[in-house]
């Protein structure tokens, strides 16, 4: 077998969107052989007739937690071990890696691209990263906000499963059924309200065709990258102006960018009563009351939330920071005296909306006057 003959397509979703579903379609097709990798073996009921019949695998790797709180594999020697193992038998056409469900895709493709690139005779490469997606959910969560009162407070779940949605090259929409063909409607356009570039194919019960997932491009990280809405206002809204950036879907987007912390209360009380012209919101803010954390701010439809994430290199003790603007002088190109690296930078997608609005809402929960350190 020559080299990177073999592709890996990385399955992606929230919890119950209907990945394990899928899978077990997948390996019940006829005179077809693939891998398929799974955390959790007890999820996948498959009669070993059906896979004696068809030449398939079942394998259970470890997959472990990362620091950064998203589930992947680590893609440590063991597990590209098996990998390598599985790629190694000529009659295999693909390998398939059931993702957590609480996983991030962009974290798992790039473990894979950086392996490929360190592994020169590697067999393998990334073919597709997938998203399923479940369509009822996204119609009463995402569109429509009528969660349970066990799931008001997980407001960080839509965030989620929209980051899944976001970095993707495939969306399977699961679970057609329990929606009319306007509900539907309403759910596509939605989904490219903020991904307008992934293929997608609609199925009931995970009854997905193999070759909808096998023939098409190859996954490219960039490309892919820049699908995502946030990303693309990155990419093109870097004027100062009061004019947002508009796409040809008539989404307009544009960043906010301030030096001045929030005063919490305030953005909470914004947050409480966001404004419903915005689709997805996402970046880095901090709080007057706390001068250490970078906090990640994330919105997607009526769910939004704040996560503490990791620290300002300014909030550093002076005998760390020193040595680390020494070795990377370019960290005081954009040091600010006072506030050093410490800054509100968001992303805010939406459609009819006015950005000087906007931006005057988020200026009022600033703090006023500016408080010393």
């Amino acid at each position: 077998m020559s080299k990177r003959e073999v592709p890996i397509v990385i399955i992606t979703g929230y919890l119950g969107s209907g990945k394990t579903t899928l899978m077990q379609n997948i390996l019940k097709q006829e005179n077809r052989k693939i891998a398929l990798i799974v955390n959790d073996m007890g999820s996948i009921n498959i009669d070993a007739s059906i896979l004696n019949r068809t030449g398939n695998r079942l394998v259970q790797v470890e997959m472990v937690e990362m620091q950064n709180g998203c589930i992947c594999c680590t893609l440590r020697d063991e597990f590209m071990t098996e990998i390598e193992r599985l790629a190694g038998d000529s009659s295999i056409e693909a390998i398939f890696v059931e993702a957590s469900g609480i996983s991030e895709p962009s974290s798992i493709a790039g473990a894979f691209l950086n392996y490929e690139e360190s592994t020169p005779d590697t067999r393998v490469y990334l073919k597709t990263v997938v998203s399923v997606v479940d369509v009822d959910r996204m119609y009463r969560e995402f569109l429509h906000d009528l969660v349970s009162d066990d799931e008001a407070e997980d407001g960080d779940v839509i965030n989620l499963i929209i980051d899944q949605v976001e970095f993707c090259n495939l969306m399977i929409l699961n679970k057609t059924d329990l929606l009319t063909d306007e509900q539907l409607d309403e759910v596509k356009a939605g989904l490219r309200n903020i991904q307008q570039e992934a293929d997608m194919i609609c199925c009931t019960r995970g009854d997905v065709d193999l070759e909808q997932i096998l023939n098409r491009p190859d996954f490219d990280f960039d490309e892919v990258e820049g699908y995502s809405a946030v990303q693309k206002a990155l990419n093109n809204c870097e004027d100062e102006d009061e004019k947002a950036c508009v796409d040809e879907y008539g989404i307009s987007s544009f960043v906010y960018e301030k030096r001045t912390p929030f005063n919490r209360e305030r953005f909470n009380r914004l947050v409480e009563e966001y404004p419903e012209t915005l689709i997805r919101s996402k970046g880095y803010i901090w709080f007057s009351d706390d001068w250490k954390h970078v906090q990640l701010f994330e919105q997607a439809g009526r769910n939004a939330s704040i996560t503490e994430l990791s620290e300002w290199v300014s909030a550093w003790p002076e005998e760390e920071l020193k040595p680390i603007l020494a070795d990377y002088p370019d960290l005081k190109d954009d040091w600010d005296e006072l506030y050093g690296d410490r800054c509100n930078q968001v992303v805010f997608i939406g459609k009819g909306y006015e950005k000087s609005d906007i931006v005057t809402l988020l200026n009022e929960c600033l703090e006023k006057p500016a408080v010393e350190v």
